[in-house]
């Protein structure tokens, strides 16, 4: 930010992109396990803690009579989740833990994506004032609300999944039988074909983990800067600049509201069908 005057559009972009970090240094969106994003920690942990109150609430509070709005929206969510469980996840042991856990990822990443239609300044200033009247320089003062548009999140969560899978491929096969299949497949259990079966064993494991945490970065990422160029239009001298502001601002968080839930929706579905592959043998 430009000290003492309006920032430039490069400053406006650049500090609304950089995370308030443990380092106290400016830092964009980069994977660095020395560095704690602690806007994206904060974020997430309290919309995490927001889901399960959504849940235990609808649960608390749900009657055999007939439903209320929210009882029924949370019932057509539950029963969603556990018709894709069930076609996906053969094992109805298993789906007793998998279609709660898809569910509670499916609310979380929603909730994650839609703080992407927050006004793009309203917390920032918010977080300025604050850090100001501790009396640091609001200049400094980082604060990005979109944990899901943070790649450290989205591959954290796809590191969680991937886990879950392995912890699935040993409990459904048992150790032994995983092992066996990591150098039998899929070539082959010669073994002249071992170190060729493991190698692509290895590669799946962490492509999927990888494009399942990319795929939820990329594209609330992109969304999250749409909206901060968008809002740049808003600060122009010119009418027409405020009014495209507008228009083009409703316009996008319209058609953001789909895009918000079906990257919930996808990453929700990608978890259950890896899980669903770690019950299969090949």
């Amino acid at each position: 930010m430009a000290t003492g005057n309006a920032p430039t559009a490069s400053e406006y972009v650049v500090h609304h992109l950089t995370h308030l970090n443990n380092t106290g240094h400016a830092q964009e969106n980069v994977v660095d396990w020395t560095v704690i994003n602690l806007d994206s920690m904060f974020w997430s942990l309290s919309l995490g803690v927001l889901t399960v109150f959504i849940l235990w609430r609808a649960a608390s509070r749900a009657t055999s009579g007939v439903p209320g709005r929210f009882q029924g929206f949370v019932e057509l969510l539950v029963e969603m989740v556990a018709d894709q469980a069930k076609g996906i996840v053969h094992s109805a042991e298993s789906r007793k833990f998998v279609a709660p856990l898809a569910l509670t990822v499916f609310v979380w990443i929603f909730l994650m994506n839609f703080m992407d239609l927050i006004p793009v300044d309203l917390i920032p200033r918010i977080w300025e004032g604050i850090y100001a009247s501790a009396g640091g320089d609001p200049a400094h003062a980082y604060q990005r609300v979109v944990p899901s548009a943070d790649l450290n999140i989205t591959l954290g969560m796809s590191c969680g999944v991937l886990l879950l899978c392995l912890y699935y491929n040993v409990k459904i096969k048992g150790f032994g039988g995983w092992v066996h299949e990591l150098f039998s497949a899929p070539f082959g259990s010669h073994p002249v074909l071992w170190p060729f079966n493991f190698a692509m064993q290895i590669i799946e494991f962490v492509a999927k983990t990888v494009s399942h945490g990319m795929r939820l970065f990329g594209n609330m990422y992109a969304g999250e800067l749409l909206f901060i160029l968008i809002a740049l239009l808003g600060g122009t001298a010119s009418v027409f600049g405020f009014a495209g502001h507008l228009i083009a601002g409703t316009i996008w968080a319209i058609f953001h509201i789909l895009i918000i839930t079906l990257q919930a929706f996808i990453f929700m579905m990608l978890t259950l069908v890896y899980v669903g592959q770690a019950h299969e043998s090949h």
